[in-house]
């Protein structure tokens, strides 16, 4: 079943997406059209990004958005975000989420997420992924908001690849949503 992101987001707004991306002028255009739907919409925007791609990001943005849009985003530097204990470490990076999304959940604030998923090497912990995005799904269905967790394709062995579809209900490909058949749902949060 393939749908926009505005139908997903009209029926539900637990969305927890997997984005294998493989070319950078085609993640940019993604990236900023979630942001800018969400902005729309007044809804906060968690953008967990490296420093040199949010740079082309904000660019970007700052040629579609108002400044009273650009004040709904917040941008995370995912290197310290998911290396703030200084390894990948799923704890961690999940307390870290949480400090980071506190206030909007107190103030009853609507937001969304972009996570964009890297490692240095292929002897980071993949075996950690599969962990972290188990407790990240049951965080989206526990806060309800959406989020897209961005990896490169290229960069995906394909065990990476097979674990990722049990732990993400939908893969974005392209412009459109499906849901994914191999999505195992679970109830594990922090």
């Amino acid at each position: 079943m393939k749908m926009s992101m505005n139908e997903l987001f009209k029926q539900k707004r637990s969305v927890h997406v997997l984005y294998s991306y493989n070319e950078m002028k085609n993640y940019i255009e993604q990236i900023v059209s979630y942001i800018q739907e969400g902005t729309s919409l007044g809804e906060y925007v968690v953008v967990i990004e490296n420093e040199r791609i949010y740079r082309m990001v904000h660019k970007e943005l700052t040629t579609r958005l108002t400044p009273e849009h650009m004040k709904l985003v917040h941008h995370v530097n995912n290197f310290d975000f998911y290396y703030s204990s200084g390894s990948y470490h799923p704890p961690a990076i999940i307390d870290y989420f949480f400090k980071t999304v506190q206030p909007y959940v107190d103030n009853n604030h609507s937001f969304r997420s972009w996570a964009h998923v890297e490692w240095g090497t292929m002897e980071d912990p993949f075996h950690l992924i599969e962990n972290l995005e188990k407790i990240v799904d049951g965080a989206v269905n526990e806060l309800a908001f959406p989020l897209i967790c961005a990896y490169e394709g290229e960069r995906m062995p394909e065990h990476l690849q097979t674990s990722l579809l049990k732990t993400h209900p939908y893969i974005l490909i392209d412009e459109e949503f499906n849901i994914s058949d191999q999505y195992i749902l679970n109830d594990n949060i922090k």
